[in-house]
């Protein structure tokens, strides 16, 4: 009779054994194990819900608040949150919670493109950097050490002195600032995935550099980059609202999250919700987003 080995080793199995070998998972398996992943972790689903309300809030803010956010009561000033007014209403009348939801709109906005500049900027000085090395690796990399013996805040601040004020203008520089950390991390997976067998390979049969960059090493490489991506968009959120808190993003009365706590700071002790709602709204979104980074960078391969 057959006799069945598992996890028996090659130079120990006996003639006419057999060794069993792993059974792939059905849909249903995999739908327990997806389920019992995120019951598991209730925090991570609870950072995904708030994190599509926020997406919810900046690409459809009716949904979740009709009325103008630049209307106001003069009746209803200073009110405390309340069934009317969930989130309270500020010095003008003008509800909080739809301040705060169509504020989404305009802080996502500078977030996705600061995000965007420093992944498409860092990646590209990275991947040549990692990929070609030589001389071009060297003088990539001072340049990445002269962004990062830099503070972020300062050098976002010295880069909107010179582009001006603006939404957009505090994203590039937040953009900018971030530079550094993606090229760090690209160049390093690109000189890891330079040195793999399949790379090797494409090069012994005469591939060109630029195929061999696009095909092989980019689309493997891309992975830590984009959870980095995930993290720094949280952080990017942060920068965004410290430099519109400081005044220099859009003029009132745009709504955005930092210039809403800018303008509650003077009424914060006998208004606590001015500042306090738009601060829970910045801090719920980066711990959620923090939260998702965390889930994507290997915990589920590590509980699978």
């Amino acid at each position: 009779m057959t006799q069945l080995l598992i996890g028996k080793p090659l130079g120990e199995v006996p003639p006419g054994s057999t060794i069993a070998q792993p059974v792939a998972a059905t849909p249903r398996e995999r739908v327990a194990r997806t389920l019992r992943f995120f019951v598991r972790r209730p925090g991570l689903v609870v950072s995904i819900v708030f994190v599509v309300l926020v997406l919810v809030a900046a690409f459809a803010p009716t949904v979740l608040a009709s009325g103008d956010p630049a209307a106001g009561v003069p009746a209803d000033k200073l009110q405390a949150p309340s069934a009317a007014h969930v989130f309270g209403t500020d010095y003008l009348g003008r509800d909080v919670y739809t301040r705060v939801v169509h504020g989404a709109a305009l802080s996502l906005q500078a977030t996705v493109i600061a995000v965007a500049v420093a992944l498409v900027v860092g990646g590209l000085i990275g991947l040549l950097a990692g990929f070609v090395g030589r001389w071009v690796d060297e003088s990539l990399m001072r340049v990445v050490d002269v962004l990062m013996a830099i503070p972020a805040i300062l050098l976002s601040l010295a880069l909107i002195t010179a582009l001006g004020y603006g939404t957009i203008k505090v994203a590039i520089a937040v953009g900018i600032a971030s530079v550094a950390n993606f090229a760090r991390v690209m160049r390093a997976e690109t000189l890891r995935i330079r040195q793999s067998t399949y790379v090797e390979a494409a090069r012994s049969v005469g591939t060109r550099w630029h195929v061999t960059l696009v095909r092989h090493v980019l689309p493997n490489a891309a992975g830590p980059v984009l959870v980095l991506a995930v993290l720094e968009f949280g952080l990017a959120i942060l920068a965004v609202s410290s430099l519109s808190f400081l005044g220099y993003g859009a003029p009132p009365p745009a709504p955005e999250w930092g210039s809403l706590i800018a303008e509650g700071r003077n009424y914060i002790a006998a208004s606590w919700w001015l500042c306090a709602m738009p601060g829970f709204a910045i801090a719920a979104t980066v711990l959620s987003v923090n939260r998702i980074s965390r889930a994507l960078d290997g915990e589920w391969s590590r509980t699978s």
